[in-house]
This record gives structure tokens, sequence and C-alpha cells, in this order.
């Protein structure tokens, strides 16, 4: 019995949910088991991968305790509105109190047909598997609230996508799998009684102080606004494009969810899309701000219930919430972009700082973009800088270098107005060395479908320490040549 299992979810009324079990797979192998995490979990990660613990994650055996289930929830996908989607490929195993005390859901991603499959086969290529470990690994190391790979397991059998290719579950794990579309999920079918007892769910599970509050579902929905404004800044700050934020991978808890067409970033482009599916930009880079807050306002509408008796009333209240979202958003990106380029410590000091150093981020990006330059190391070189007083390997990333050789003059000098070894500090703290590149990730891929994954185990060491010179993986830090760049990234499904 590798998990102790608390299912609070399982506890809720039946139309959240519907009962399931995993189908079984023909010959499950193991790729990775997180032993970091199965320690935070409470579980012994030497149970996991033995053949007991391969078969509960590959969904062969429900172990005591488990009760699966698929989540049912709505959403809207690039603007349009569904209003059945649910977990059409994954089941939720149960729940666990973590070593920290936090509440976990373990999910198996993969693991068959649901009543939500919508004629779906259920089933995970094995590609998206190891992209998802990758990613969202790479996410926790960076701070960056997500949900998390906590094994990978090839299922022997093929799954047909443009061709038959190899199959494979992940077991990922989130402080809960909760989504704006559960609660359009009820909302939609008119159903005030269970939208209440949802919000009294998540309110008890995540956001406790807002039962402190004389309005409490006003609280949650500020919460929510506020930790989706922080959540969303932070990719921002890491180059990284969702590519697919609609409302059901929107989660309640703040955390990241579904890396299924996302990537981060090569070259800049204020606006850059990977997903093959986003054909008009909808949910690019420099619109992820605007799409959490359109999303949030799906959320909103959700809630004017419960905000007031009044509808008229509660449209109000959501509104006024909703309007916080911009100035929390912009703080938070001016905030994280600032110290990017050293510029977070003692600024307030000095007289318009916020509006000299935020034209100084604006510039630069305009610059990058102009200039073709890599988003990673530009930012990374930019400590090189002024430790060694030399503007070469900046310049060197840049197709044209007269605009940035000024931008650079300027900016050495704001620096020293501060503290430069303060910033320097700050730079190395908020820029990676390391990310997980598009074309690294393929490689990974590709080398996956013919069995060997020692690409994949190595680039995940790697990326346990982005932001740490490592001379022996100096090659991971390198751009996409022109014939490695990968110009899309797909869903799963």
């Amino acid at each position: 019995m590798p998990f102790q299992f608390d299912n609070s979810y399982a506890r809720l009324p039946g139309e959240f949910y519907s009962l399931v079990a995993p189908t079984p797979v023909a010959q499950p192998s193991m790729i990775r088991v997180n032993r970091g995490l199965a320690e935070l979990l409470g579980a012994d990660a030497e149970v996991l991968q033995s053949p007991a613990g391969l078969s509960v994650l590959a969904g062969n055996e429900i172990c005591i305790g488990s009760v699966p289930l698929a989540m049912g929830y709505a959403g809207h996908q690039f603007g349009g509105f569904s209003p059945q989607l649910g977990d059409g490929r994954a089941v939720q195993l149960g729940e666990v109190i973590g070593t920290d005390g936090v509440r976990y859901d373990i999910q198996l991603k993969g693991s068959g047909p649901t009543r939500f499959s919508r004629r779906g086969d259920g089933r995970s290529a094995l590609g998206p598997v190891l992209r998802e470990y990758l990613v969202s690994e790479a996410m926790a190391v960076l701070d960056v609230p997500t949900t998390r790979a906590l094994a990978a397991v090839s299922t022997g059998e093929s799954v047909m996508r443009d061709g038959m290719i190899a199959g494979g579950i992940l077991t990922r794990v989130a402080q809960s799998f909760v989504r704006v579309g559960t609660f359009q999920w009820l909302a939609a079918r008119g159903d005030v009684e269970n939208l209440k007892v949802l919000a009294d769910y998540v309110i008890d599970r995540h956001y406790p102080e807002a039962k402190e509050s004389e309005t409490p579902y006003r609280a949650l929905l500020d919460i929510v606004i506020e930790r989706q404004a922080a959540l969303v800044a932070q990719w921002m700050q890491l180059g990284f494009i969702h590519g697919v934020m609609n409302t059901d991978n929107t989660a309640v808890s703040g955390e990241t969810i579904d890396y299924g067409p996302c990537a981060f970033m090569d070259t800049y482009e204020s606006n850059k899309t990977f997903s093959s599916i986003d054909h008009q930009g909808r949910y690019g880079f420099g619109n992820q701000g605007p799409m959490a807050h359109w999303n949030l306002s799906r959320f909103a509408e959700t809630l004017v219930p419960l905000l007031a008796s009044d509808s008229d009333q509660g449209v109000a209240i959501a509104e006024e919430a909703l309007d916080r979202f911009v100035e929390i958003y912009e703080r938070e990106l001016q905030q994280r972009f600032k110290a990017k380029i050293g510029l977070g410590v003692d600024a307030d000091d000095l007289a318009n700082a916020d509006d000299v150093d935020w034209k100084l981020v604006r510039e630069l990006l305009t610059l990058m973009e102009d200039g073709k330059a890599d988003f990673t190391l530009v930012f990374r070189q930019l400590s090189l800088v002024l430790e060694s007083n030399r503007d070469d390997k900046v310049l060197a990333l840049f197709d044209c270098t007269k605009g940035i050789a000024a931008w650079l003059k300027v900016w050495r000098a704001r620096v020293a107005e501060v503290d430069g070894g303060a910033a320097v500090a700050l730079m190395h703290r908020s820029n990676p060395i390391f990310i997980p590149r598009n074309h690294r990730i393929e490689e990974v891929i590709e080398a996956g479908y013919s069995g060997d994954f020692e690409l994949f185990h190595r680039l995940l060491d790697v990326l346990q320490h982005p932001f740490d010179e490592q001379p022996k993986n100096a090659v991971y830090e390198d751009a996409p040549t022109d014939d490695e760049i990968v110009p899309a990234t797909f869903c799963g499904t």
C-alpha cells in the first residue's frame, strides 16, 4: 500500500465526479519515480519502484483506500464554451496528506477511457508524458506553483495518433485539480446548491483564511485573482508559454496545470505562440495576462449567486474584484522583470524609479525582439556585463548591436546608482541558466520512442539545478541552431 489515502473529494455529492477504475495495460515498465516527491507524499520510493508499485502506477491494480474517479468540469476552450468536458483520460486515485501537512491529489494521466472521454481512447502517447514530467519538475525547481510528476510509466502498448506510437502514463500530483471549469460545470446546470458546496470545499481546503471574512465568497474570489495574477507573472518572467489557457486548465489553487502544447521561448517574440491549434495567437506570450483576466471573469460569473442574493449586486461585487487584477498583475510583472535586470534593490529611494526602471525593461525587450535575441541567454549574460565589465557576450546575441550597446551604457549607469553587487546577486536568483528548451525535449522524446531514456534522465537532472553553472552540461545552455528550432508543440490528445 504505497499511499495512505484520505479522499475528501470522493465524499462530495456524486454530481461532482464519475467513479471509474483505470484500464489495465499489457506490459508496463517504470521509466522514473520522483523520489523527492514520493518522500513529500509520505510514500516509499522503493515500494513505488517495486512490481507492486508499478502495478498501481500503471493502473493495473487499485490499492487499499483508493477511490478512483474522473472529475466533471466544463470550460471555455479558445473562447467557446463546452458545458461538459471532464477528465477524459485521467483518473484520480485519491488524496494524501503530505509530510508538510498539505493535502495532495494523486492522478493517473493516460489511464484509459472515462465517462468524459468523448469517443477518445483515454490514453496518452509516451512523448507528452516525458514532456510534462520534464517541464512540470523544472517549474517546481524554479519555484513556480505547479502540478508535479511522481512517476512516468511506459505501458507496453501503442496508441493511434498520426500513426501507432508507444503509450505512457504519468502520475501527477496537485494541491487539487479543481478548476475554474469545475465551477462552470455546476453553474451551467444552475446548481447553486452544489456550487456553494464546491466553494465551501475550496475555501476549507485551500483558503481557510477566507472563512474569517464577513464575505467569504468575495474573499475566495480575491485570493484566486491574486494567485493567478502572480502565477502568470512568473510564467512571463521565465519566457514560458502555456499554450492552452482554457478555463478548464485554470486551477483555483493557483498552480500551473496541463503541460500540453507549452514551451519556453528561445528567440524573444512579444506574442510568440507554439500551440499548433492556436491559429489566432489567443494564448500567445504577451496575451497571457489578459487571458488570465478573462478566465477569472468566467470564474467570477459562477460566483455571482453566492456573492449576493440580488444578481445585479453580485455582478457589481464581481466586477469590483476583477478590476484589481490589472493592478496586481502589473505590479507582479514589473517587480519580476526589474529583478531580471538587477533593479529591485532600493529602487524606491529614487524619484520616478519605477517609471525609469520599467522603461529600461520595455526598451530591452523591444531591442531583443528587433535583434532576434534569445530570451534566457540575454538576461543571464547581463550579469556577466556587471561582473566582468564586458559587453561582447550580450552583443553577440543580437543581429543588430547598435541599439543594445546604447542601452547597456544607460543600464550600467542606472545600476551604479543602486548597488552593483546586490544587482548581480538579484539577477543570479532571477535568471536561470538552464530551462527545458524545446529542441532538447524533442531529442528526449525521439529517443524515448526508441526505448532509450538516458537523455530523459540526463536532462531532468540538469534541470534540477537551473541557476548553477554546470560545465559538463554547458551544451544544455545553448539556444537551438536553425535546424533544431521546434516551431510548434502539440496537445497530447
